[in-house]
């Protein structure tokens, strides 16, 4: 017996998005790649827009099988006074056939394939293969979390959880069932009497027992309850386990005077991205944005993107802020915690070693990732201070960047997902 699978799933408006999955899938690699060239050259604002991909001729081009002249020619042409019938001609030298192609006024060719990825394809190609590193998928605490799903109706439950609808449907449907062969009765002796009582005045003994028998129905029927126990039902919900997986990021940024309108841009782009990142990826993150110059300060995102407030450099101003949060709101047994933090590395006098004691002591050891982007390819104080942490801290990670081009190539080595490479 042959087996049909038969595909009834509805694809939409458009006919050929089935197609289009399988192109997609097909040539990923080439997708990707100019995905990746798209990035490169887009500024912040336009990030997370379609875009077209084109993807050469050749790199779609589907091996096919034709005739070709095929059998033994030894037709010597006309004209020919070197070669007699029977010869065997010699390969070209180099195993060129008819030289390279020339201009010519005739034939056909094809372009290049030119089409355009929506803004969600883009993105999911654009955050593929990446995710938070070493992110715990169940709670840590000893306390196991649950969440309330429905479960229908039951007959037993709280009055503030009845559902009078569904109770007074139940009643309705039950009284229905009760009465309704007796109401049908009821009106037959009902018509019944009515026909006597139009020949006689009522006193026979026949319209007696008629009126009888219609007084004990109705008194059978007042019986039937309007509401009954058995009716009633209640909305019922019950307890399924949860795994948490909470988890925070700390965007700290350098705004300082040594942040130049570049520096800053680099900066910006990297924030966006992880931004983007986190808000597809994760339904529940919480996102904490912090600016410093000698002072650090927790803003909205609004202001962390925009404000253009500045001034000295004191790095360790933002770690003292950040752990203060973290022992406030933030208790790692209950969180992931995370941190990135972008600067230029230029930090005021002996605060780099201080910076290092504060992740060494007391962030490193609370935090899953903690990941230093450079935007500078200069050596500065800070970035020579967080090198000395890297041998004893493997979840501590530092990249530097000097153009916009590279954002993105970092970006997704710092938060590529466990055992893949980049």
């Amino acid at each position: 017996m042959a087996l049909q699978i038969i595909d009834r799933r509805l694809a939409g408006k458009n006919k050929s998005v089935g197609n289009r999955e399988r192109f997609v899938r097909r040539y990923k690699q080439q997708i990707a790649e100019a995905v990746r060239r798209a990035v490169s050259q887009r500024d912040i604002r336009h990030i997370e827009q379609a875009e077209s991909i084109t993807i050469p001729r050749k790199d779609i081009s589907e091996p096919v099988f034709h005739h070709g002249p095929g059998g033994i020619r030894d037709t010597v042409h006309p004209g020919n006074s070197e070669h007699v019938r029977g010869d065997r001609i010699a390969r070209p030298q180099g195993g060129a056939g008819g030289g390279g192609s020339q201009a010519s006024d005739s034939g056909e060719g094809e372009d290049d394939f030119t089409f355009t990825l929506t803004k969600e394809e883009f993105m999911e190609l654009f955050f593929e293969d990446m995710a938070l590193p070493r992110l715990l998928r169940t709670h840590i605490a000893s306390t196991q979390q649950y969440r309330l799903r429905r479960a229908g109706y039951s007959h037993d439950g709280t009055p503030h959880n009845l559902a009078v609808l569904r109770t007074m449907r139940s009643a309705q449907g039950r009284r229905i069932a009760l009465t309704k062969a007796q109401n049908r009765a009821l009106k037959d002796l009902q018509d019944e009497l009515d026909a006597l009582l139009a020949q006689d005045d009522g006193t026979s003994e026949a319209v007696a027992e008629l009126q009888q028998r219609i007084e004990a129905l109705k008194a059978r029927l007042a019986k039937v309850a309007f509401l009954d126990p058995l009716d009633l039902r209640f909305r019922n919900r019950t307890k399924v386990p949860e795994p948490s997986s909470r988890a925070v990021m700390f965007c700290v940024m350098d705004v300082s005077g040594s942040m130049d309108q570049g520096r800053k841009e680099l900066a910006k782009r990297f924030f966006i991205l992880l931004y983007l990142f986190l808000t597809r990826h994760y339904d529940k993150i919480d996102i904490v944005f912090i600016r410093h110059h000698t002072q650090a300060a927790e803003v909205g995102e609004e202001e962390f993107f925009h404000a253009t407030e500045s001034g000295g450099t004191v790095v360790s101003s933002a770690l003292v802020l950040l752990d203060q949060i973290v022992q406030a709101r933030y208790p790692v047994a209950d969180w992931n915690i995370y941190v990135a933090q972008a600067s230029d590395g230029d930090n005021f006098g002996d605060d780099s070693s201080h910076c290092r004691s504060l992740l060494a002591e007391r962030i490193l050891p609370l935090v899953r990732y903690f990941a230093y982007v450079q935007v500078t390819s200069d050596e500065q104080n800070l970035w020579e201070a967080y090198s000395q942490l890297t041998p004893l801290f493997a979840h501590f990670a530092m990249r530097k960047v000097s153009e916009p081009s590279e954002i993105y190539p970092v970006f997704k080595e710092l938060f590529k997902k466990e055992g893949v490479s980049v």
